[in-house]
């Protein structure tokens, strides 16, 4: 077990390693001066050279990688100034010549717009994606499951044929257009029986009453974001109980008398999760950058909203660092959810 969580860690490494330098490098690649194209018309001598010491762009492009990945890096290497503690606010472990080897936050840059740490930016921003994929995967996980379940069941028969028709057009609708049609009918024209906001954020901050919680302003988004997942789990969950349910145990243990609610759910449905739990963490990690929409739709305030904004003023070190944060999470739930699937089912690790 040890070995196989230690392969999926390096392995895991290797992806993140391969994602910042893709991100790098298709930085560099975009046409034109990175420092005219950031500051536009506040294109001052000041403006461009403090920007582009801070990017390293006076040197070499494979420098700049691995001055980049020193910035990124937890365990990094770093001329021992007052500036340079300022800037990282780092914890001194050793010297290296004239050099230090110190321990500190990922350094991910500064937004050109706020001078605020990006890896701040995220952290302000992240709670707000997270509850929303979170509410989005428990409602796809549960439903598509039961009805999955329903539609095995009951196959050939009008709830069958009607969940698979519905699953199809779930998963065929893109989730920008969704979000509009679901924003416009649940919350505008049906907003007096739905009671449900158009737009809205988690949390609110009254000046008066202090922040506060509002739920409701959480269905719609996390609704719309989760129905492709809701409907692949569902196809995925009936496939996967009609070949269970056709197996000799399954007619072993109808043979010796056993109660159909034992059957299906203690002996079938077990056998037939694993590739559901492997489709839903596709969908958990895939859910941090589909939410980007949803978010700007619905005027959700998570990183997607923070990423867009970022896109359209040129914020490059926001965009980049919002990447790494999306390709992290995406990384790190699949081995989470490795591990668990070799748990459930042991034959995983060999």
């Amino acid at each position: 077990m040890f070995k196989f969580i230690l392969r999926r860690l390096i392995y895991g490494f290797f992806v993140i390693l391969g994602v910042i330098i893709v991100v790098f490098l298709l930085f560099h690649a975009l046409p034109g001066d990175p420092v005219s194209m950031m500051t536009g018309q506040r294109s001052d001598v000041m403006s461009r050279k403090v920007i582009s010491e801070e990017l390293g762009l006076e040197e070499p492009l494979p420098m700049q990688l691995l001055l980049y990945l020193n910035d990124i890096s937890v365990l990094s290497v770093h001329d021992d100034t007052a500036e340079n503690f300022q800037k990282y606010d780092y914890t001194r472990l050793f010297h290296v010549n004239q050099n230090i080897v110190v321990i500190k936050r990922p350094y991910l840059r500064r937004s050109f717009e706020t001078k605020k740490r990006v890896d701040e930016i995220i952290m302000e921003n992240a709670n707000g994606t997270f509850w929303l994929a979170g509410a989005a995967m428990l409602f796809a996980t549960f439903f598509g499951v039961l009805f999955g379940l329903i539609s095995a069941l009951y196959k050939g028969s009008f709830f069958d044929n009607a969940l698979v028709i519905i699953s199809v057009i779930g998963i065929s609708a893109p989730s920008f257009v969704a979000a509009i049609l679901i924003s416009m009918l649940f919350g505008y024209y049906l907003h007096d029986f739905t009671g449900l906001p158009m737009q809205g954020a988690l949390w609110d901050n009254d000046p008066f009453e202090g922040r506060q919680l509002h739920l409701k302003n959480l269905i719609l988004p996390a609704f719309t974001l989760g129905i492709r997942p809701l409907s692949t789990i569902m196809q995925m969950t009936r496939n996967a109980m009609l070949d269970v349910l056709s197996q000799d145990y399954i007619r072993t243990a109808k043979a010796k008398g056993l109660g159909k609610i034992q059957i299906n759910l203690k002996h079938a449905l077990r056998n037939a999760l694993n590739p559901v739990i492997t489709s839903v963490s596709a969908w958990l990690a895939s859910m941090m950058a589909g939410t980007f929409f949803i978010e700007y739709i619905f005027t959700w305030k998570g990183l997607g909203s923070v990423t867009i904004l970022a896109v359209e003023n040129k914020n490059l070190p926001v965009i980049m660092g919002v990447t790494l944060f999306v390709a992290l999470t995406f990384v790190l739930v699949n081995i989470i959810v490795d591990i668990l699937y070799s748990i459930i089912d042991p034959r995983v690790r060999l």
